[in-house]
């Protein structure tokens, strides 16, 4: 096992039944990074932020750094949290915005102060509605303790902080719907370019999207440093991460490990993470990074939990989410449930989207319902060439925003490893797992 000793940087207060408290918060050093950084100069907290290296943990996995760097100069800029955890099993912004919201608010603070904004949003998906409560709370006592405001303890700098709650539409943890429905308007994604949020944003002045946990490191990297940050993990892939371990384990649960040092073998079979498999069964199949990435096999179970490793090998870490299939999971219907979800959270602007989500559902079910055809199975790979022309991964893009490349992952994957599987279901009529 390579399950290092590294120190939990967004976890740390998890033990505390409290830790959602103010005073919890302030009992474990909360809210000395923001006093920290406002005694530094905003490009001085900036370097440090791009000296750790942190990828966004948003599922792009885009630099943070380098990310503010293309914040177009503007006297009106915004900042904008996406706590819009929408994709499915995906749970660990969830964790972050319940459990410690105050560690949320101080790493915005510390963004805004970085960027130079003075108007920073978190937007939260609708149906959280502890953590809704939590954060707005949390935003309420930063406000009463002086550290958002006006003159934030004394710095000169001030800053407002407004939590908006979303609708429930998985299509707003897209950076450009997201900012469209803080807008008041529907969730569509913006057409990049021209519309990068940094050049071309909220209410079309220059704004910078972050992701929850991506904010949430911020308060322990400027207290300790860029570099200490940088020195766990290797590569680009640096610091710790929460992944959400779902599926077939005995200890499903949100865990924070090194970047690059455990394997998904570790997360999932270590005592102390995912307790192994249930029933003693083997791994069949497991989704490394959200529903929108493509499968993996057994023969991955010792791929490093690194960025690019997992890119190389035809997949990725994407939203932190690892989904466990046992032996005794149907791919067939696993797939289509997740083809499912994709029909009904299409926003419809696009036709390879809106379309193709349906026929590939309609399909799908149609082979585990027990009336497929064997010649479904080419049907479902050419609508899903239609989706993404080539069928590789990276996934060529046809639509807009990247809902619809994700489409066809787990649908061709599936075939790809378990076409056998499928051939059973149309030529007995019936699924063998029912």
């Amino acid at each position: 096992m390579t399950v290092t000793q590294a120190p939990k940087i967004v976890t740390s207060r998890m033990g505390y039944d409290d830790s959602h408290t103010l005073e919890r918060y302030l009992a474990t050093g909360g809210y000395e990074a923001l006093k920290k950084a406002l005694s530094m100069n905003p490009e001085a907290v900036h370097d440090e932020v791009t000296a750790s290296n942190l990828l966004g943990r948003g599922g792009a996995g885009f630099e943070a750094g380098r990310k503010w760097s293309m914040l177009r100069p503007n006297p009106v800029r915004y900042l904008v949290v996406n706590g819009d955890e929408s994709e499915p099993a995906t749970f660990k912004d969830r964790e972050l915005i319940e459990r410690d919201p105050h560690q949320l608010v101080e790493g915005v603070l510390i963004a805004a102060y970085s960027l130079q904004v003075t108007q920073a949003f978190i937007y939260i998906r609708g149906e959280f509605a502890l953590g809704i409560e939590r954060v707005t709370q949390a935003v309420n006592e930063a406000y009463s303790h002086g550290a958002c405001g006006n003159n934030i303890f004394g710095s000169g700098f001030s800053v407002d902080l407004v939590v908006h709650p979303g609708a429930g539409a998985y299509i707003c943890g897209e950076e450009t719907a997201l900012i469209e429905s803080l807008e008041g308007k529907r969730g569509f994604p913006r057409i990049k370019p021209p519309f990068f949020p940094a050049a071309i944003g909220l209410y079309g002045e220059p704004t910078i999207v972050n992701n929850v946990e991506t904010m949430s490191n911020l308060p322990w990297i400027v207290l300790n440093g860029g570099e200490a940050f940088a020195a766990l993990g290797e590569g680009r892939s640096t610091g710790t991460r929460i992944f959400a371990l779902s599926g077939h384990v005995n200890q499903p649960g949100t865990y924070e490990v090194e970047m690059a040092k455990p394997t998904f073998r570790d997360i999932i079979f270590d005592p102390s993470l995912g307790g192994g498999v249930r029933l003693g069964r083997d791994v069949k199949a497991f989704i490394p990074g959200g529903v929108s990435a493509p499968w993996f096999g057994p023969e991955h179970l010792d791929l490093r939990l690194d960025q690019d490793e997992v890119g190389k090998a035809g997949s990725m870490l994407g939203s932190g989410s690892i989904v466990v299939m046992d032996s005794a999971t149907c791919p067939v219907r696993a797939a289509w449930r997740i083809a499912r979800f994709f029909k009904r959270e299409s926003c419809g602007q696009c036709t390879p989207c809106r379309e193709g989500s349906g026929w590939v559902d309609k399909t799908m079910r149609r082979i585990e319902e027990g009336a497929g055809r064997e010649e479904d199975l080419d049907l479902l790979l050419d609508i899903c060439d239609n989706i993404a022309p080539g069928l590789t991964w990276p996934p060529a893009q046809t639509t807009i925003c990247v809902l619809g490349p994700s489409i066809p992952s787990s649908v061709v994957w599936a075939i790809r490893m378990f076409r056998d599987e499928f051939l059973v279901h149309i030529k007995d009529g019936a699924c063998p797992y029912a």
